[in-house]
């Protein structure tokens, strides 16, 4: 079993020993850390810190371990319940709020859990601020408040409501087109909070929506990851249903997928192409994504003689360039969109009102506007690591070997061919090292990445 601490939070698999796993000890202990760097950021009587969740079976326990933490340090706490991840991002501001928590571990199975951590603006910690919650938490000097000065929690469960009422506020949210154009949906919420958010957002657009795996039990009847493979039930209901497209989001509603209406996935790298195409027809400006995500961004981009640039991986570098770029969209290549325009923050309830908007204004079907761009095809994989893996040394000796082609190593290692890439590196969310692959072809793709992987064994040894 596993436990993670990275700038970007702490994830780990729920039980097992102190400081091995994401034991309810590690939850108060980071959490008390988050709460005592919230508290330096300014001298103030007051701090106050929104708190939400997914729907994963461990999320009221870890929720309620963060929540009585940050009352005990003076914090009062507005209690989202169960929430999304941009719906807590959107939260923050909108309540003046010092900073948030999302309790969730993304597209991680079902004994994982996490706490993701915000600023005052709703937007994910930089690294420095993520070293300094980890030195805290690692210190043995921290102190809580007095029985006369403890938070209290206050429960708003409003703010879905709020953040689909700021979406449909967007200029470019075509309300009207889309509900005279009748959508059909199937839409698969992994029984996480999307099963909350996504219909209701749909029924408010005039789209109609058929449900599958709505309910929020946190019992994820496949695995979360929104990835072909593990949408099969999702691929047929669209065809039998007779839907013009199909819908999934991960569990915390900030990664959005699409399938076609004949079954067939849209793919995840092409929901923020789509929404860019949207975005830039009626509002020209720069794109970022990570250096993982597909060329087609950039070659839409350019397409519309505007600049794009790939940021390293992680929300939070996308956001920084995004900033210095002044892009009008951006996000990740795994069906995160983020819209400026709304917030900072990976966002599928965004990512779905621009896309039905481009669908209603060009009127054509879901397959045809995927033929419409660029076709890349991308492998993704993964190697597991193990304890006594040097994980620098193996990028060193694949960056010696390839030392002739365009080496970019930013973030881990990518190498950049003619007609193809490969992006290596050390995941920051579990202990596996990444190999993307991206080219004309997906068997160009799997061979590329297949032959990475065996290159990175025989270094290794393993």
């Amino acid at each position: 079993m596993t436990l993670i601490k990275s700038i970007s939070g702490i994830r780990g698999t729920i039980g097992g020993r102190v400081g091995d796993n994401l034991t309810p000890i590690d939850v108060v202990k980071f959490a008390s850390a988050y709460g005592i760097w919230v508290k330096q950021q300014r001298n103030k009587e007051n701090y106050r810190v929104v708190v939400g969740r997914d729907a994963r079976i461990s999320g009221e326990m870890v929720q309620s371990l963060v929540m009585y933490t940050l009352v005990g340090l003076g914090i009062h706490v507005i209690d989202l319940g169960l929430s999304t991840t941009p719906t807590v991002e959107l939260a923050v501001p909108m309540e003046h709020a010092d900073g948030g928590i999302i309790i969730t571990a993304s597209h991680n199975p079902k004994q994982w859990n996490a706490l993701k951590l915000l600023n005052a603006e709703g937007e994910f910690l930089n690294a420095e601020e993520g070293v300094k919650i980890i030195d805290i938490a690692e210190s043995d000097t921290m102190k809580f408040s007095e029985v006369d000065d403890l938070g209290k929690i206050t429960i708003n469960e409003a703010y879905i409501d709020l953040h689909i009422d700021e979406i449909l506020e967007l200029p470019l949210i075509d309300k009207k087109a889309i509900e005279k154009a009748n959508f059909r949906v199937v839409v698969d919420a992994v029984n996480s909070t999307g099963g909350i958010a996504i219909p209701l957002l749909l029924e408010r657009l005039g789209v109609h929506a058929v449900k599958l795996y709505c309910d929020p039990t946190g019992r994820f009847p496949h695995n979360p990851e929104p990835l072909k493979e593990h949408l099969t039930d999702l691929s047929q209901l669209v065809v039998k249903e007779r839907a013009d497209f199909g819908i999934v989001v991960d569990p915390d509603v900030d990664r959005l997928a699409f399938v076609c209406e004949d079954g067939e996935m849209f793919g995840e790298e092409y929901t923020l192409v789509a929404c860019a195409d949207y975005v830039l027809s009626n509002t020209p400006g720069n794109t970022v994504s990570n250096m993982s995500s597909s060329r087609a961004l950039r070659d839409l981009t350019q397409k519309y003689g505007q600049d794009y640039e790939a940021s390293a991986v992680g929300e939070v570098n996308v956001v920084a360039l995004m900033k210095t770029n002044k892009a009008v969209i951006g996000g990740e290549g795994n069906g995160g969109i983020i819209y400026p325009e709304l917030h900072y923050g990976r966002d599928s309830l965004v990512g779905v009102a621009l896309f039905l908007s481009l669908l209603a204004e060009k009127g054509m079907k879901v397959s045809e506007l995927r033929k419409s761009y660029p076709n890349y095809f991308m492998s993704k994989k993964k190697i597991q690591l193990t304890p006594d893996l040097d994980v620098d040394a193996v990028l060193k000796a694949m960056k010696d070997k390839y030392n002739n082609e365009n080496i970019t190593t930013t973030d881990g290692l990518k190498i950049d061919f003619a007609d193809s890439w490969v992006h290596l590196r050390k995941s920051n969310t579990e202990p596996i090292i990444r190999i993307y692959t991206e080219a004309r072809t997906q068997v160009e793709a799997d061979e590329l990445a297949d032959n990475f992987i065996a290159e990175i064994k025989e270094i290794a040894r393993i």
